[in-house]
């Protein structure tokens, strides 16, 4: 019997022409050479791997280029560009990507049955059932039908819910707001610089990791030992300042206290990737790999910061590739099902108003952030600005959009020295990171 039908084998075709036209498909995609069931195909997709491992851009120059002598064996350079010449669009890409998915299955599954039909020994069937449920549990999630739905939410309603619904933000008023960082949810987090934006998102993933989750650092501005640097600082209670010179400057309690929050750090799922300009699919599979590691874990996504990412492609203006990559952290939140934070700038138009509380018009290079984002929230300190104010090391949290509940305002202590965001009142005045 064929194992790949017509429209299959239009489908590898299809898939194989549209990574010629559209190169950065390939970080997207899920499938691997050995779900393709043509030998050329194979062949062709490990050179499209090869040259994007390389960090090249995927075209017909670089695979030829990649292919060198095999070129001829898979049809030459007439049969890649009539791969690319086939395909009118790459919006199907998906969809083709599923039906070779679909043949792949097929496929294997007919071969684990003709095994299962052999087996000589009662001990073999076990390996092979847990073969065929493994093409199951890789199978992309079907569409849900009404009763499906319907189902999940009855279950809500009949299932008393202990705690918080997400992920622990850290801050009680917070929690009470958000019910935690929900699953699926993109979140914008905006301030000016010196506001503490970068130690709050450090303060929520090391929140999660206290709580036995895997937070996921991708940081464009600092490094990552700058930022051990501050959760150590921050774990520890120990001046952020003294990391200039620890040799000359670290009392002996502050080296013990050190050590001991060095203890607590090692036992975090705590992974910082501090690349410069990093692509949203670059993150997407970052985030996808630890998932695959630690897939019983709560996992936390915190991009540091929006405008430092490098956008894939050509865009006439930079507010269009912005609002491209919004809508791309957007659909991950959504196909992982997991929360992720991006940071921003604001514009300097902050500092020209008599209140320089922010707004989401001051997010740079807005586009389609505001549409995109579940949340949006600004810190702003009263005390950076008036030197006499009253409101000294408070930090107003300031949910301008949510989506699913509230905005308003939440307030937290902020001690700058150790880059540690508390709660207000004063009866848990102590790091809960």
């Amino acid at each position: 019997m064929d194992l790949l039908p017509y429209e299959k084998a239009e489908a590898e075709q299809a898939v194989l022409g549209a990574l010629l036209i559209k190169g950065d498909l390939i970080q997207e995609t899920q499938l691997q050479a050995d779900h393709f069931y043509r030998k050329a195909h194979q062949v062709i997709f490990n050179a499209m791997i090869a040259v994007d491992k390389a960090n090249k851009c995927v075209d017909m120059v670089t695979v030829v280029t990649e292919l060198g002598a095999s070129t001829e064996e898979v049809g030459g350079v007439s049969y890649l560009s009539s791969l690319a010449d086939s395909v009118p669009t790459t919006a199907n890409f998906k969809v083709y990507e599923l039906m070779i998915l679909e043949a792949y299955r097929i496929r294997k599954a007919r071969i684990l049955g003709s095994k299962l039909s052999n087996v000589s020994s009662e001990e073999e069937v076990p390996g092979i059932l847990q073969d065929l449920g493994g093409l199951q549990d890789n199978k992309p999630g079907a569409y849900r039908t009404k009763t499906d739905i319907l189902t999940e939410i009855f279950q809500d309603m009949s299932t008393p819910q202990e705690g918080l619904s997400g992920i622990d933000t850290g801050l009680k008023e917070l929690n009470d707001m958000t019910g935690g960082w929900q699953g699926g949810d993109l979140i914008i987090i905006g301030a000016r610089p010196s506001m503490g934006k970068t130690a709050f998102a450090l303060k929520l993933a090391m929140r999660n990791c206290h709580h036995h989750g895997v937070s996921n650092i991708f940081s464009l501005e600092m490094g990552d030992k700058s930022l051990v640097q501050r959760m150590l600082s921050s774990i520890a209670n120990v001046n952020l300042k003294k990391w200039k010179n620890p040799f000359h400057d670290f009392t002996q309690t502050d080296h013990q206290k050190i050590a001991n929050a060095i203890g607590t750090y090692e036992k975090w799922q705590m992974n910082i990737h501090d690349k410069p300009g990093i692509t949203v699919y670059e993150i997407k599979a970052a985030v996808r790999q630890a998932l695959r590691d630690q897939p019983d874990k709560k996992h936390l996504v915190i991009v540091d910061y929006l405008q430092l990412m490098q956008p894939v492609g050509k865009f006439e203006r930079n507010d269009l590739a912005i609002g491209h990559m919004s809508k791309e952290l957007k659909q991950m939140a959504r196909e992982f099902n997991i929360p992720v934070i991006v940071l921003s700038q604001l514009s300097r138009g902050v500092e020209s108003r008599h209140d320089k509380r922010p707004m989401m018009s001051d997010i740079r290079e807005s586009g389609s952030v505001e549409q995109d984002a579940d949340i949006i929230g600004f810190l702003y300190r009263d005390d950076y600005y008036d030197k006499e104010s009253e409101n000294k090391n408070i930090t107003e949290i300031i949910l301008a959009k949510h989506r699913n509940g509230p905005t308003g305002t939440v307030h937290a202590a902020f001690v700058k020295e150790y880059g540690v965001f508390l709660n207000l009142d004063r009866r848990t005045y102590e790091n809960q990171a």
